[in-house]
């Protein structure tokens, strides 16, 4: 997940949104479950689409002015809308804070549906549900603040912007009910992995609500 609001040059974990899990090579073939959106959906900026039963699918990267977009939805559609569904390789943090604390606000549930995709500061977002499902295969990562700007900032300013982040964070799942051990894995994995969670995780870690079964099992 970024501490730019910048995303005109890309972070390269972001050309691949499925990254190769901690610990890790590299190598996909150890993960044991894959999102089945391609690339192109996932790395397209956030869009999104209110379905049946006031499901409103939030969809692709979160990039600068996605919490903008879904502020307007929920002011002008949002009495439609009862839970959200997240398919993200993540973004923008401060975004997903803003779109996380509007999703408190309103009461609103937040699910990841089988095979879709919650990874990076998507769990952010996922945690401002009142109530939180991850289905059987859902895919939920999480993984240490990196910067995307295309302005290389000096040591002092990538420390300082990434200290300051990673409190606001903490401080959010904090406030969000989210045990603290979550936060732990994610800045315990580089930025070009992804600490995948399991099902048991993220009921323990409390990031889900709503017990689900799951085939994913931690060796």
């Amino acid at each position: 997940m970024e501490t730019s609001p910048k995303l005109s040059t890309p972070d390269p974990a972001y050309q691949v949104p499925f990254l190769p899990p901690a610990g890790t090579k590299g190598d996909l073939s150890n993960a044991e479950q894959s999102p089945s959106s391609p690339a192109e959906v996932l790395n397209k900026p956030m869009t999104l689409e209110l379905g049946p039963g006031g499901v409103l699918l939030v969809e692709g990267t979160f990039d600068p002015g996605a919490s903008l977009r879904f502020a307007r939805e929920i002011e002008v559609r949002g009495e439609y809308v009862r839970t959200v569904a997240l398919n993200s390789p993540g973004g923008s943090v401060d975004d997903a804070l803003a779109i996380s604390k509007l999703i408190r606000e309103k009461s609103l549930t937040t699910k990841v549906v089988s095979r879709a995709l919650c990874a990076s500061s998507c769990p952010i977002v996922l945690a401002g549900g009142v109530e939180r499902l991850a289905e059987k295969d859902a895919v939920v990562g999480v993984h240490q603040l990196f910067n995307v700007s295309n302005v290389i900032p000096a040591a002092d300013e990538v420390m300082s912007t990434t200290q300051s982040a990673t409190a606001r964070v903490a401080r959010h799942l904090e406030a969000m009910g989210i045990a603290a051990e979550l936060w732990f894995n994610a800045l315990e994995t580089p930025a070009d992995r992804l600490y995948y969670l399991t099902a048991k995780e993220m009921a323990d870690f409390r990031l889900t609500t709503t017990p689900a079964s799951s085939s994913r099992k931690r060796s």
